[in-house]
């Protein structure tokens, strides 16, 4: 009994002192935002077809349609074209300020927001990759995304900095304004009654979170009640994190299964068709080679089955694991090359970079770190203020308004 309660114990504090896998929810933070930006910003000229006034799923079918699923949406509070430019000027900045992990906090709810807002006003719009954005745009919400490979690390070392010279940081003022503008916006649609009482309630939550843990950090950097905001906000990290895992092992596992009950798949000719598609061959000459080698086309067909039933199972195995993810990687790419899908390829390397080795990431991180210190004179002196110990987290965004405090002082 005492084994089992250590045991228990021990998970407990694990998933409670720190959030895990800081690295792997950067490049999910990094990958979904530049799949999403690079999206929109291709597909800019096309903006009012696809999801503005001139789509041809027009307003009132998407008005009638929400009604009934209650999905939520900026664009159906108004058809003016000023207002769809308004919306999707906010879902490129969103990104793009996610991308660079500037306000991670803010960012990942305006993100969230964004990626609703277009992909539910035309649902038919986009692909299986598409959907692989949405949801994780709403787990993400969940993340401490900014921990490393951000602005808000950068900030947090400076701030940090200063705290170690005995001066006192100046107070962020940045943060509580764009707490207070937001929470106008959030008063503003309220009062309108376009939003949903389910989506009022999260929204409202969500602005009651950030606003408690900027007071707390402020008032009470070193007490109780910071201490119970770490430990709640790295259970639901770590809680998200390993939906964001099982949804990527779902993914693969139901595509893999149902793959095995279709025809094509089980005499490994289906890869043989998409080949000889128009609208998913960019590179024709490519497409023809390919499917002349019927050999190929049955090996690719049977090892992509093989591949995506059996990678749920492989995570029991680091090695096996590795080597699969690889292949599933490089699968991916051969996907946005040759069938002309790049932003599907994309969202799911992106998914997939959840599974990738820590270490692996540490080594790429210093690898930009000097690329980056090559580019910029006198770049690589200013990331190296104040280094940490060796394996110690650089504080994260919230670490910019207080010293880092252990959730178990």
């Amino acid at each position: 009994m005492n084994r089992i309660t250590l045991r228990v114990s021990r998970g407990v504090a694990r998933i409670t002192e720190a959030a895990l896998g800081p690295y792997q929810t950067a490049v999910i933070r990094i990958g979904f935002a530049t799949t999403w930006l690079l999206f929109l910003l291709r597909e800019f000229p096309h903006r009012h077809e696809m999801y503005g006034p001139d789509g041809p799923w027009s307003w009132d079918l998407a008005q009638r349609l929400v009604t009934k699923n209650h999905a939520f949406t900026l664009l159906l509070w108004s058809d003016s074209r000023v207002w769809f430019e308004a919306v999707y000027v906010l879902a490129v900045l969103s990104s793009a300020l996610l991308l660079v992990g500037w306000r991670t906090r803010t960012m990942s709810v305006l993100f969230m927001v964004g990626v609703l807002s277009l992909q539910n006003r035309s649902v038919f719009m986009g692909d299986g990759g598409d959907n692989v954005i949405h949801l994780m745009a709403i787990y993400l919400v969940f993340t401490r995304c900014g921990q490393v490979w951000s602005l808000d690390e950068r900030r947090a070392r400076r701030a940090l900095a200063v705290r170690v010279s005995g001066e006192r940081p100046e107070p962020d003022r940045v943060g509580p304004a764009l707490w207070g503008v937001l929470g106008l916006a959030l008063a503003l649609a309220t009062g309108s009654g376009r939003m949903g009482t389910d989506w009022l309630i999260v929204f409202w939550a969500l602005w009651a979170v950030h606003g408690l843990w900027w007071y707390v950090g402020r008032r009470a950097p070193y007490g109780q009640p910071r201490i119970l905001l770490d430990v709640v906000a790295n259970f639901v990290h770590n809680a998200a994190l390993l939906v964001i895992m099982a949804e990527a092992c779902l993914i693969y596992s139901t595509a893999g299964w149902y793959k095995i009950q279709g025809s094509r798949w089980q005499d490994g000719t289906a890869v043989y068709y998409p080949l000889h598609i128009a609208s998913f061959s960019p590179w024709p000459a490519l497409s023809d080679l390919l499917a002349s080698y019927g050999a190929i086309v049955l090996l690719v067909t049977y090892v992509t089955v093989a591949a995506q039933v059996a990678f749920p199972f492989t995570l029991f195995n680091r090695r096996v694991k590795n080597v699969l993810l690889v292949f599933m990687m490089a699968e991916h790419l051969a996907i946005a090359v040759v069938l002309g899908l790049p932003f599907f390829s994309l969202a799911m390397i992106a998914a997939d970079a959840v599974f990738l080795p820590t270490s692996f990431l540490r080594r790429l991180g210093v690898w930009a770190a000097r690329a980056r210190a090559r580019l910029m004179a006198g770049g690589a002196g200013r990331s190296r203020t104040l280094p940490g110990p060796r394996g110690q987290r650089p504080p994260t965004e919230e670490a910019a308004e207080r010293p880092q405090v252990s959730s178990t002082a």
